[in-house]
C-alpha cells in the first residue's frame, strides 16, 4: 500500500489513479492528522508526502515519522515546489528517500516510486556461494569441491566464505586476521599462511583457485 499525502483533491486523485493503474495499491490523505490516524493501525510500503500542507507541513510530518520506531523505516518521497532547493535539502537531510519537484509527470511518479521500493526492499540473504568447482551452502555450513563434500574447520570455512564473497579481491594477511580471527595485526601472519595451505590441500584441484599475491596476501580467482 502506498500512502499519498496531498491536500489538492485533483492532484491527489490523479496520483491515486496512476498508482493503482500501475499495480501499486494506493490510498490518499489530505493532511498529517488523517495520515497518523491510519498509521496507528496500518504500515504502508511507502509514503508520498507533499511539503505544503494545511496545518502541519510535510517537513514536520517527516520529522515525526523518523522519530517514531514504528514508522522510522518507511520510505518517504517528498513533493516540493519547483525551485525550492532548501526544502529538498532539508527533506533529504531529515531522511527522505527521494523527492519530486512539482509539477511532475505521472510516469515520473511511478518510476520514482518503483525505484525507491526496489532500493529500500530488504535484501535476501544469500544461501549459496559458488565459483569454479566450489560451492558453499551458508545455511547448512557445507562445502563441495568438484561435487565432493569437503570437511573444513570453522576458520577454514570462514576463509573460504570470505574469498567466495568477493572473488578477485586481494585480502591482506592483516585483513584476514581481523575478519576471521577478530585479531588486531601484531606482526604475526603465519597462522593465516598455515590455514590457507591446509585449505588448499582439502579443496584438491579447486585449491589452486586461491592465489598468492606476492608481498600482499591472497585472492580467489573465479576460474581454474
Amino acid at each position: 500500500m502506498i500512502f499519498c499525502v496531498e491536500d489538492d483533491d485533483a492532484i491527489r486523485g490523479l496520483m491515486l489513479y496512476t498508482l493503482n493503474a500501475a499495480g501499486l495499491e494506493a490510498r490518499g490523505f489530505s493532511d498529517g492528522e488523517s495520515l497518523f490516524a491510519v498509521l496507528a493501525a496500518e504500515r504502508p510500503r511507502l509514503i508520498l508526502l507533499d511539503i505544503m500542507l494545511p496545518g502541519e507541513d510535510g517537513i514536520s510530518i517527516l520529522k515525526r515519522l523518523r522519530a517514531q520506531a514504528v514508522t522510522a523505516e518507511i520510505p518517504v518521497i517528498m513533493a516540493t515546489a519547483r525551485g525550492t532547493e532548501y526544502d529538498k535539502v532539508t527533506g533529504l537531510d531529515l531522511g527522505a528517500d527521494d523527492y519530486l519537484a512539482k509539477p511532475f509527470g505521472m510516469m515520473e511518479l511511478v518510476s520514482r516510486v518503483k525505484a525507491v521500493l526496489r532500493r529500500c526492499a530488504p535484501q535476501q540473504l544469500r544461501r549459496h556461494l559458488a565459483a569454479g568447482g566450489l560451492t558453499v551452502d551458508l545455511a547448512e555450513h557445507t562445502v563441495t569441491a568438484d561435487g565432493e563434500r569437503v570437511v573444513l574447520t570453522r576458520k577454514e570455512f570462514e576463509l573460504l566464505r570470505l574469498f567466495l564473497s568477493s572473488p578477485g579481491v586481494v585480502f591482506t594477511r592483516e585483513t584476514l586476521l581481523s575478519s576471521v580471527w577478530d585479531t588486531v595485526f601484531t606482526g604475526e601472519t603465519r597462522t593465516v599462511d598455515m590455514h590457507i595451505r591446509t585449505l588448499r590441500q582439502k579443496l584438491g584441484r579447486c585449491g589452486a583457485m586461491i592465489e598468492t599475491v606476492r608481498g600482499v596476501g591472497y585472492r580467489l580467482e573465479g576460474k581454474l
